[in-house]
């Protein structure tokens, strides 16, 4: 699993897998999940991130 934060976009990214997206939903707003070839989640995105969460 491959995690990484984007501040100039203010995007978080999540990665469990290497596979290929072949498509991506955004489930809520901000909330995107992205599947492979077979459906599985490959990825989950948190967009304007820092709006989501609190500072430790």
């Amino acid at each position: 699993m491959k995690s990484r934060y984007d501040a100039e976009t203010d995007a978080l990214s999540v990665r469990f897998a290497d596979a290929p997206v072949v498509e991506s939903e955004e489930v809520r707003p901000g909330l995107v999940l992205d599947f492979d070839a077979t459906g599985r989640i490959v990825a989950v995105e948190i967009l304007d991130a820092s709006e989501h969460f609190t500072a430790a």
